[in-house]
């Protein structure tokens, strides 16, 4: 486009139109018109090309500029983790971790969970159910596998275009040395590393708080890090200067009734850690290698623990098993374990002789709601010295401040029915 060119009379040369006879004062007041509407004619026109012209784009932000959108995390394993300065898309190596997602999420737990793991409907189908039945769009969420780390799809897990994946340690979901971890890695999509399973009372806060940097929840996840620590710490002030010898001896059989023979357990790690917290002493401890195996009968029957917890979440068939969780009564519970202490032999333990068997919900083992459990098991181990704490009361506060779209109704824990009386 040709710029407009505004006339602009010489300096000194007074104005440019030609002279007039000095006898025709009209003229001179013409002249002085028409200078003067030119001058403001171009001057409108030369503003008016201005304001029409088209803004010029803002250069684009500088690699330095999109490099401090995003933000560094150090997952659960160490690993230094670069997140995108924005996390829509969500995979989820196990389905369970919607109990830890759940938590910092708000009305909307499932709105950014673009696949997962699909063992969450076989471990916990009372909880599935529930879930279900509040947000039918559950069944619609891509599966990346079905219940262990061999069926798991690295081509599905790609498919779902997340921006970032969340992987726990090992157990139903792809590990830290699965071949997923590269596929997604390559495809560009960060993978951060939790643990709720293998050291639940070492990583659970620490696991929250990382899981809320890598989804952008840091607030909420701060909160229930820090209600949790507060809730552990009450438990673990009150019991760490028992002396050992006045520990009480404690078994807690995993899965009890759905594997044949006795008795699957934890030794080092998992659910003993609970034990430990809540100042029992796991038998199993340094019996079994690893965090998880089984303990034969004569040992236990050798050791008469004076606590017995069976832990129960799935039906097995006909077999005699412990009713807990979502959508479980009180008496359910109780009645299913007073099933499941009438196999052969469990009548010699002392715990079962004095009522001191519980039952308790199975997915506690890889839920950072574990501090229930380490609530419940201190008031089973000393109930003097934790009369005043409340399991209940602390569940009723997580479904408040923490829960509200997903929140825990059933009986999580309880204890054995009485027997009933001879007639």
């Amino acid at each position: 486009m040709t710029a407009l060119k505004l006339y602009q009379a010489p300096q000194g040369a007074g104005d440019s139109f030609p002279p007039l006879p000095a006898l025709c004062p009209a003229a001179s007041q013409t002249r002085l018109r028409l200078r003067t509407l030119g001058l403001a004619l171009g001057l409108s026109l030369a503003t008016g090309l201005a304001l029409s012209a088209p803004l010029q784009p803002a250069p684009a932000p500088a690699l330095a500029q999109v490099a401090a959108q995003t933000t560094t995390v150090v997952d659960i394993v160490g690993r230094r983790v670069r997140i995108p300065a924005k996390v829509d898309h969500i995979l989820l190596g196990e389905g369970r971790f919607l109990y830890a997602l759940a938590l910092m999420e708000g009305a909307e737990p499932l709105k950014r969970i673009v696949g997962w793991q699909g063992e969450l409907a076989f471990a916990d189908p009372n909880g599935w159910a529930a879930y279900q039945q509040l947000f039918p769009q559950i069944t619609q969420i891509p599966l990346i596998g079905r219940t262990s780390e061999e069926s798991v799809s690295a081509e599905k897990s790609v498919s779902t275009q997340p921006d970032i994946a969340i992987f726990g340690l090992g157990g139903h979901g792809p590990g830290r040395q699965s071949g997923l971890v590269q596929a997604l890695e390559k495809a560009g999509v960060p993978v951060v590393f939790i643990d709720f399973r293998a050291q639940p009372v070492r990583n659970t806060a620490h696991s929250i708080r990382i899981l809320g940097q890598a989804v952008q929840r840091e607030a909420q996840a701060n909160a229930y890090a820090d209600f949790y620590e507060a809730h552990l710490q009450r438990v673990q002030s009150r019991v760490k200067n028992i002396p050992a010898d006045q520990r009480p001896l404690v078994f807690a059989e995993l899965l009890a009734g759905v594997w044949d023979g006795c008795c699957h357990t934890a030794g080092k790690g998992n659910v003993g850690e609970f034990i430990d917290a809540a100042g029992g002493v796991n038998i199993a401890a340094g019996k079994i290698p690893g965090a998880i195996g089984d303990l034969n009968q004569e040992a236990l029957i050798a050791q008469d623990p004076a606590v017995y917890i069976a832990t129960g979440s799935r039906p097995q068939g006909s077999r005699p098993m412990v009713r807990a969780g979502e959508g479980v009564s009180a008496a359910q519970l109780a009645s299913s374990l007073r099933e499941l202490t009438q196999r052969p032999g469990f009548e010699m333990l002392s715990a079962v002789r004095s009522g001191r068997a519980h039952g308790l919900w199975h997915n506690f083992y890889d839920a950072p709601t574990n501090i229930l459990a380490i609530e419940a098991m201190a008031k089973w181990f000393y109930p003097e010295r934790f009369a005043d704490v409340d399991p209940q009361a602390t569940m009723a506060e997580i479904n408040q401040r923490f829960l509200p779209a997903l929140p825990m109704q059933g009986a999580y824990w309880g204890d054995m029915a009485p027997r009933k009386a001879a007639p």
